[in-house]
C-alpha cells in the first residue's frame, strides 16, 4: 500500500462511520436520551414549552470505554419563548445550542454551534402544530500525530519515533449545515399529549473534506413519536419512538419512560418525580435510564448495555450518559396557557 493512500483512507473511515446500523456499529454525534435533547432532534422543538417559558440543558456522554480512547459527546443549549400572544396558543420559539464530539486515537473531533427558530400554534382546542429551522457552522478536525502509519512500523510493532511522512499537526475543516422540522401534536384531554415529529438534518447537504476533494454529506430524515398519559394520580407513562436514516445507515430506538409522583399532595403536588425506563436501541443496545425531577430540575442518567456482535470485543460495556434539565418562566401571567391540556401532576 503506498504510504499517501493509507491517511486518506482512514480520514474516509472516521468520515463515513455515520450511525449505528444492524449490519455495522458505527460513530455519530447521538444521545440515547434523545428526547433530552430535544433541538437536536427537531428544530421545531425549540421552546415547545406549554408549561414553561425558558429552558436550558445540557448532555455528556462517554461511549465504549473499554477500548483504549472512547468516544465522547457534550451539548449545551437554552431556548425561550417570544411573542406570546394573547390568547397563550400562539408563540415564536428562539434557541441556541453547542455540540462538541471527540473520537479515536486521531482525535477526530466535531464542533458545532447552532441557531434555532421556530413558531407554535394552536389550531383548535386539541391540536397544535410547530414549524423549526435551524442554522450551523460545523467544523471538523483531526490530530494527525496522534495517528500511526505505515512508514512507522519497524516489523515488530509502531515506533513513534520514526518520521511519519506525511503533513503533520491538526488539519481542520468546516461548512454551513441547516435543518428544518414539523410536529403535529394532539391534546384531548389533561390525561393525553401526541406528539409526531419529521425532521431533515443537512437540507443543503454542505461539503466537507480534509483533503480538497469535496465530499457532499446527504441529507438525514428523522421521526419520532412521543406520548404522555397520565394514569391516575401518581404516574405518568412517556413512550416514544426514534428513527433516523441516512444512505444506507439508520438508527432506531423505542421504549418508555415512567414518571413517579413523589411529593405528597398537600406539599407542591406533583413538583418532585421519580423517572424510570428502559429502551431498544435496534441491533445494537438496551438502555437502562433512572433520573429524578424536583422544583423545575430534572436530572437523569443511563447506562447502554451491548447486545450486538460488538459485545465480544467491548464485554457489554457500552455508553454512560447524563442530562440535567431546567425550566422556568418568566411570565407569571401565563396568559391563556390554562386553555393548552397537557398531562401533569
Amino acid at each position: 500500500m503506498k504510504r499517501t493512500t493509507l491517511p486518506k483512507l482512514i480520514a474516509a473511515a472516521v468520515l463515513v462511520a455515520g450511525f449505528t446500523t444492524q449490519q455495522a456499529n458505527a460513530q455519530s454525534m447521538h444521545f440515547s436520551q434523545y428526547y433530552n435533547a430535544p433541538m437536536l432532534l427537531n428544530p421545531a422543538n425549540t421552546a415547545l414549552l406549554p408549561d414553561n417559558d425558558y429552558r436550558i440543558g445540557a448532555n455528556y456522554r462517554t461511549q465504549w470505554a473499554s477500548i483504549p480512547v472512547p468516544y465522547k459527546t457534550f451539548s449545551a443549549y437554552g431556548d425561550l419563548e417570544a411573542f406570546r400572544g394573547e390568547s397563550g396558543t400562539n408563540w415564536m420559539g428562539i434557541g441556541a445550542a453547542l455540540f462538541t464530539d471527540k473520537a479515536g486515537d486521531g482525535d477526530l473531533g466535531l464542533t458545532r454551534a447552532e441557531a434555532f427558530l421556530s413558531y407554535h400554534i394552536m389550531t383548535g382546542e386539541t391540536f397544535m402544530v410547530s414549524a423549526g429551522a435551524s442554522a450551523a457552522y460545523v467544523q471538523r478536525s483531526v490530530n494527525y500525530d496522534k495517528l500511526t502509519f505505515d512508514s512507522q512500523w519497524d516489523g515488530f510493532g509502531f515506533d513513534y519515533t520514526l518520521p511519519s511522512n506525511e503533513k503533520g499537526g491538526i488539519i481542520k475543516t468546516n461548512y454551513m449545515d441547516v435543518s428544518a422540522g414539523i410536529n403535529l401534536a394532539l391534546l384531548p384531554n389533561d390525561n393525553v399529549y401526541a406528539k409526531l415529529g419529521f425532521g431533515i438534518a443537512n437540507i443543503n447537504q454542505p461539503k466537507q473534506s480534509f483533503y480538497g476533494q469535496d465530499t457532499k454529506i446527504a441529507m438525514r430524515p428523522t421521526g419520532n413519536l412521543d406520548i404522555l398519559w397520565r394514569i391516575g394520580k401518581t404516574v405518568i407513562l412517556n413512550p416514544s419512538v426514534y428513527y433516523t436514516t441516512q444512505q444506507k445507515a439508520y438508527e432506531a430506538l423505542y421504549g418508555t419512560l415512567v414518571r413517579i409522583n413523589i411529593t405528597p399532595e398537600k406539599e407542591g403536588y406533583g413538583n418532585n418525580q421519580l423517572i424510570l425506563g428502559g429502551y431498544h436501541r435496534v441491533g445494537d443496545a438496551a438502555v437502562g435510564v433512572v433520573g429524578v425531577e424536583f422544583v423545575g430540575i430534572q436530572i437523569m442518567g443511563s447506562y447502554d448495555y451491548t447486545i450486538s456482535s460488538l459485545n465480544d470485543y467491548n464485554k457489554g460495556k457500552g455508553a454512560l450518559e447524563f442530562s440535567i434539565v431546567y425550566q422556568g418562566v418568566y411570565d407569571r401571567s401565563h396568559r391563556g396557557r390554562n386553555n393548552i391540556h397537557c398531562p401533569r401532576f
